[in-house]
């Protein structure tokens, strides 16, 4: 099993849903970080559901740090994490252990572990699992702010309504830190909301558009090819359960341009360069230019509904219908934002130390 992520900076990833903890491991952050662990509070906080629109299920994520951290400050030893589990209900999965839930992980951790897998509330492919993430993301995204780069994402689309763009990225990732949905536009955020309920009365999901940006990060980061700053930003972004599909910049759109319209011109102003428009996403040939590094995921409709489906018995290799009890989110594209922040910062702590070494993360 694969549950590690990163070169010189490293998080690995430990639990499952219904187990005693969750937790994640912070490897190769630099010693003298500071770490407020009431930052870290703000952003296991953001995670964690919306009354109405979210799973009933509440925990206080009430994490511990274990290692790593000694009177406010990294050692630079590893940084473990645990975050316990309280408000389970193991029970709600118990009669439908069998039944492979429609674009869940039941059936292929079915069919890898043999059946020695932790079922209960999707064991270790949860969502709940990304708590740990979240609380090791946010001592790298203070890092990194620290050393002036800033991480913010929003909910650009959900059930078909778009929030406003990205225009002036500073105040507004910083105005995403106290927002508790996540969006640019509050108006456009309510509309959101309305279609979520509007799903969840109908026993149904929706999914959205993640949209993160990444400002300050100097021109130089990233390698060529296999290493390319996009080929590790979608790694650790495709590790977000639900996400489907990653674009950076204009992504798919600059299919259906002309290279006169898609290419960013350069100019210089104020000693540095810079680019007249953005398609890139900040980054030339897996390399950042020194604009926002602009990322898009796609978030798919949470797979847990409340109407009847058709499956299998993976036991017995029968078809079967199914109707799902237990607590579920109707939209979790919310929930993941900080998620999307958490596994960014992660990924360019990575980046940034290995061209500079890991103390560059100090400031």
């Amino acid at each position: 099993m694969k549950n590690s992520f990163g070169q010189s900076v490293s998080l690995s990833v430990f639990g499952e849903s219904h187990g005693s903890c969750v937790g994640a491991l912070l490897s190769g952050m630099a010693p003298g970080i500071g770490v407020d662990e009431e930052y870290i509070k703000a952003r296991l906080a953001l995670r964690r559901g919306i009354d109405g629109i979210s799973t009933a299920r509440r925990e206080e994520d009430a994490f511990e740090i274990k290692s790593g951290v000694f009177e406010g400050k990294t050692t630079g030893t590893p940084i473990c994490i645990t975050v316990p589990n309280g408000d389970t209900r193991s029970r709600d999965y118990a009669k439908t252990r069998f039944l492979a839930r429609p674009s869940h992980a039941d059936y292929t951790a079915f069919a890898k572990y043999h059946g020695y897998e932790d079922y209960r509330g999707g064991g270790h492919f949860s969502g709940r699992i990304t708590a740990g993430v979240v609380a090791a993301g946010a001592i790298a995204q203070s890092a990194l702010e620290g050393i002036g780069v800033l991480i913010g994402t929003h909910v650009k689309r959900c059930a078909g309504v778009d929030d406003a763009p990205f225009c002036d990225f500073p105040a507004e990732i910083k105005a995403l830190e106290g927002s508790a949905f996540g969006v640019i536009d509050g108006a456009r955020g309510e509309a959101m909301k309305d279609a979520i309920l509007k799903a969840a009365a109908e026993g149904d999901s929706v999914g959205g558009v993640l949209e993160t940006a990444i400002y300050g990060l100097p021109a130089g980061i990233g390698e060529p090819w296999f290493d390319s700053l996009e080929s590790v930003l979608a790694h650790a972004l495709f590790s977000i359960p639900a996400v489907k599909g990653v674009e950076f910049g204009a992504g798919f759109a600059l299919a259906d341009m002309r290279g006169s319209e898609a290419n960013d011109a350069f100019f210089a102003e104020d000693g540095a360069v810079r680019t007249r428009t953005n398609n890139s996403g900040g980054i030339n040939g897996g390399i950042s230019n020194g604009m926002p590094l602009v990322v898009r995921c796609a978030v798919r409709p949470t797979p847990s509904i409340y109407k009847e489906q058709q499956t299998v018995d993976i036991s017995t290799g029968e078809n079967a219908r199914l109707l799902i009890n237990g607590r579920h989110d109707p939209a979790i594209v919310h929930r993941a934002r900080v998620v999307a922040d958490s596994l960014a910062a992660v990924a360019v702590c990575d980046m940034i130390a290995q061209r500079f070494g890991t103390d560059a993360l100090k400031g």
